[in-house]
């Protein structure tokens, strides 16, 4: 593919150049700096990634949001751009277990993220060139503002290919904060050899925060930065391999070749039309072509159209004057295994409508996809764990759905529209009508009949309609410790026309063992009972006292023996402590107004073990946007958080009750959407079951629903009904 070239490695003068920096979204200062990986491709630390997006430094999980604005300095202007993860490398404690923390570890593995640049096709960003770090290397690095004056040199003292350590010169600047994500420049090779990734401060004093006095047995001026070579490998194995090799080669065995061969050399028979149309296809690549009067041969042109994923759906937008050869086009493409039938106009313009939708609505895309796609094979990437990149990338692997048309003809609609059908539904008016108009202007230009994609629309109209209706079938049950480990226990279910009483002895009491028999018993009547297959939720009413019992582990064998049956990994399980808010109704009103906002309100984590109830109070009225909470703090701080959350009427609470701090069971479902997160919390409860090392703690999931009604409890008497 002589005539169709990417842009070469820059060893640019002013290496300065390649710094890109990168905002915070909050104030719009600095967080950390950039380079650029491949065209349009910016690579950067992860934890610089999670400064900018307010989130914790080590963050591990995939940001549900991953734009970020960035600005790229040129020698006379600056331009910005909005950055959007692609590939995540999350920070990895170099023994695999668990998190980084941030006060206790001083090295760690992965750190790393690729975001794509929305770099219109006229511009193009300097790409510098990259040798591997080795010992003994004199090496410049600069802060993220790009200031003239802000570079710092550092020698490489360590590299072992995983981490190296630089040591800076006892004159001028040092690397500080701010550096991360930035690259090291070998000025000897005129070339990248790594990025900044943290630097050891002198000691300070734990209540102040200022450094002690300097002693020269202190360490001064060192850091440490990732190598390019490990950059490259943990890239590679994330799927990242394309970006070092920014031109494909056609695959020798890509059945498409010699069929697009014949159909270019028939379609483009004219070396000027043929440069023409090369050239407007390589421009929405960011590809450069010459200007010399030569063209690309039909196979040069053939072996891009398969080597670039996009580069067929490009072509057909360059030739939508002549439908016939756009049909045959589109029937070729499928036969390569690269195809997608997407154009790099129409994926960007998706990207941006999609960043557009409320974050919470972002979080219930797996649930989407997977009410879009109910016959479909099964996707090759778990949607709940991958960004919105892979999971389209998926979702054009799926040829979709097929239905047979008035006139005969079979009609197959791709998985991608269909599921696009289905986020507009939850979208606002305007969404909607954005999203429907993209739809439809991608379902033309492949020639899919406009009542096809009708059908899905009204498809995805009843699915929403459908999910309005209500939530899964409801067993509540009123628990109270009676002696010791006996316990008293009412039941009522609720299929949707409100709780009723299942009867009971008001006076007897249960084991835990017993217990989960007799809640297993109704649960399986209920299961049976939902047409639609729901497992039912169980609410579990408590008093203060028993938001920690251990209620979903509780644990019945079958009339066989054979089979257990674990409360909370068979069954959602939430607690739900009305005493907390009949004793607080002041904060009735702010309670039912953040259930309404489930889906678009924010998150919040209470990890700080020195936090008093009162600061807790103080900002869950400051956030009266706060929908959920997170706390991750010891046993006697958490319990006093969980209750004044509760009180003051933050419908979702999530703690692990057997953590002291840094619990692995809320970080993983801290990832989790707020709807799902019902289901989310019994699913780690199975894992638990069959791998308690890999999926640790103990998680309780505080749920209070303000559209559903709960019994009126006498808490003091539970035998007794009102």
């Amino acid at each position: 593919m002589d005539w169709f070239t990417a842009p070469g490695l820059s060893d640019s003068a002013d290496p300065q150049r390649f710094v890109v920096s990168l905002l915070r979204a909050d104030d719009g200062r600095t967080a950390g700096a950039g380079v650029m990986l491949a065209a349009g491709h910016l690579l950067t630390c992860a934890h610089v990634v999670n400064d900018a997006l307010g989130r914790d430094m080590f963050a591990a999980g995939l940001p549900a949001r991953g734009t970020v604005m960035v600005v790229v300095h040129g020698a006379n202007s600056t331009r910005r751009y909005a950055g959007r993860v692609t590939h995540w490398v999350a920070p990895r404690r170099l023994d695999g277990q668990g998190p980084v923390r941030e006060d206790r570890d001083q090295e760690w593995l992965g750190d790393l993220a690729v975001l794509r640049l929305e770099v219109p096709g006229s511009e193009q960003v300097a790409v510098p060139r990259r040798r591997p770090m080795a010992e003994g290397q004199s090496l410049r690095a600069w802060h993220a503002t790009n200031l003239r004056s802000s570079f710092a040199d550092v020698r490489v003292k360590t590299c072992d290919d995983v981490i190296g350590y630089v040591d800076g010169e006892p004159m001028g600047m040092p690397i500080g904060p701010a550096y991360s994500g930035g690259p090291v420049w070998w000025g000897a090779e005129r070339a990248v050899v790594g990025i900044v990734a943290a630097h050891i401060m002198p000691p300070a004093d734990p209540a102040t925060g200022r450094p002690y006095a300097f002693s020269s047995q202190d360490i001064a001026r060192r850091s440490w930065c990732i190598p390019w070579q490990r950059v490259e490998d943990e890239l590679r194995a994330a799927g990242a391999g394309h970006l070092f090799d920014p031109v494909q080669a056609a695959p020798d065995d890509d059945p498409a070749v010699e069929l697009l061969t014949d159909l270019i050399e028939a379609a483009l028979p004219s070396p000027v039309l043929r440069a023409d149309t090369g050239r407007a296809v390589a421009e929405r690549f960011g590809l450069s072509a010459p200007q010399d009067g030569s063209a690309p041969t039909p196979g040069e042109f053939a072996r891009l159209l398969v080597g670039e994923p996009r580069a067929i759906a490009a072509l057909t937008e360059v030739l939508r004057q002549d439908p016939g050869l756009v049909a045959h086009l589109l029937t070729v493409g499928p036969l390569s295994p690269t195809y997608r039938f997407l154009s790099p106009r129409e994926y960007r313009k998706l990207h941006t409508l999609l960043d557009a939708l409320p974050e919470q609505l972002l979080d219930r895309l797996p649930e989407t996809v997977r009410a879009a796609l109910p016959l479909a094979a099964p996707l090759p990437v778990d949607t709940g764990s991958v960004g919105v990149d892979a999971l389209l990338d998926a979702l054009e692997c799926l040829q979709g759905d097929s239905r047979t048309s008035a006139d005969g003809q079979d009609v197959r609609v791709p998985a991608l529209l269909r599921v696009v059908e289905y986020v507009a539904v939850l979208g606002s008016p305007a969404q909607r009508a954005e999203l429907r108009l993209w739809n439809d202007g991608v379902a033309a230009r492949l020639g899919i009949p406009r009542s096809a994609l009708g059908e899905r629309r009204s498809d995805a109209g009843d699915w929403a309609a459908a999910a309005s209706t209500g939530g899964p079938a409801r067993l509540l049950a009123h628990v109270v410790r009676a002696d010791g480990d006996r316990f008293r226990l009412r039941v009522w279910c609720d299929e949707g026309a409100g709780p009723r009483q299942v009867p009971s002895d008001g006076s007897a009491t249960y084991s835990g063992t017993e217990a989960a028999g007799e809640l297993l018993r109704v649960l399986e009547s209920l299961y049976r009972n939902d047409h639609e297959g729901r497992r039912p939720l169980v609410e579990v009413l408590v008093d203060r006292a028993g938001l920690n019992l251990p209620i979903d582990e509780w644990e019945s064998f079958g009339p066989d023996g054979v089979v257990p049956g674990v409360l909370g990994a068979e069954y959602p399980v939430v607690v739900n402590c009305p005493e907390l808010l009949r004793r607080n109704e002041r904060f009735l009103p702010d309670w039912r107004r953040r259930w309404r906002q489930l889906d678009t309100g924010t998150s919040l984590r209470f990890d700080d073990a020195a936090a008093q109830p009162r600061e807790v109070y103080g900002t869950l009225l400051d956030r009266l946007d706060a929908v959920r909470v997170s706390v991750d703090v010891p046993p006697r701080p958490r319990d006093e958080i969980v209750q004044v959350c509760l009180a003051m009427g933050v419908p979702v609470v999530v703690w692990d009750r057997s953590g002291s701090g840094g619990s692995a069971a809320v970080e993983h479902i801290s990832r989790v959407a707020t709807r799902r997160l019902p289901e989310g919390v019994r699913s780690y409860r199975a894992k638990s079951v069959h791998g308690p090392e890999q999926f640790p703690g103990r998680p309780v999931l505080a749920w209070a629903d303000a559209d559903r009604t709960v019994p009126q409890l006498q808490l003091s008497e539970p035998q007794e009904t009102r």
